[in-house]
């Protein structure tokens, strides 16, 4: 047996015995359905400066930049959708293996794949509003670049940019949640973006962390190298 495949035996057991877990979802999660990323070496970030685009600043002073990004990416999601991995996680919520699931991904993809209890950390890049009123839009309007239909301002994404909080009742919800936890199992993240990298911290919890790119291994007491999808489904096997 490869070490990989023994860290996701040991990672089956650590689940068949835990009474509360609790799994924080990041990037790597949604790349492999054709998402893509923003800080591999590959990524979007690479295209685009986001602390110039993804900004409430840049609403008001380059619309035309902000909306051109954010067009690109709701219509790149129409080409993507849940892969095995997100369907994996929704049946251990289903199976009460694990209780809860807090994302940093706007893409709703664990939704869509049937998970129920989820905090959306970042908000969901499906629905719109109007920046200055806060009034619901459309996926139409907002695509067409159409003014609110209340006040005239600018549409955008219900997403969370540079600069901005985290909503408020999620991220508390999602907190009381993880220190709730016996074991946390972090799947997908750079964990470089405050304050979700705080998190899986703010519990006494077994900590495992699950990506192809390893950076925090001293932080957790299990680390597994490899795809998210790869990964869960080696997992489901020994559950």
């Amino acid at each position: 047996m490869g070490e990989t495949s023994h860290k996701i035996n040991e990672l089956a057991s650590l689940l068949k015995n835990a009474h509360y877990t609790v799994i924080l979802t990041g990037a790597g999660m949604s790349t492999e359905s054709g998402i893509p990323d923003f800080r591999s070496r590959e990524g979007l970030w690479q295209k685009f400066d986001p602390m110039r685009v993804a900004r409430p600043e840049t609403i008001r002073e380059d619309y035309d930049a902000f909306h051109g990004f954010y067009k690109m990416r709701v219509e790149t999601l129409k080409e993507c959708k849940p892969h095995e991995g997100h369907l994996i996680v929704a049946r251990m919520e289903k199976e009460g293996i694990v209780k809860t699931l807090v994302t940093q991904n706007v893409d709703d993809f664990h939704r869509i794949a049937g998970s129920e209890k989820v905090y959306n950390l970042h908000g969901s890049i499906r629905t719109f509003r109007c920046h200055d009123c806060l009034s619901p839009a459309d996926e139409t309007a907002f695509l067409g670049k159409k003014p609110c239909g209340f006040c005239g301002g600018r549409l955008r994404p219900n997403v969370v940019l540079f600069g901005e909080g985290l909503p408020h009742n999620d991220l508390n919800e999602a907190i009381s949640e993880i220190e709730k936890a016996d074991l946390i199992i972090v799947i997908g993240t750079s964990l470089r973006v405050y304050p979700v990298n705080q998190l899986p911290f703010m519990a006494k919890a077994i900590k495992v962390y699950i990506n192809r790119e390893m950076e925090f291994q001293s932080s957790f007491d299990l680390t597994i190298q490899g795809s998210a999808k790869d990964v869960l489904v080696e997992l489901e096997k020994l559950l």
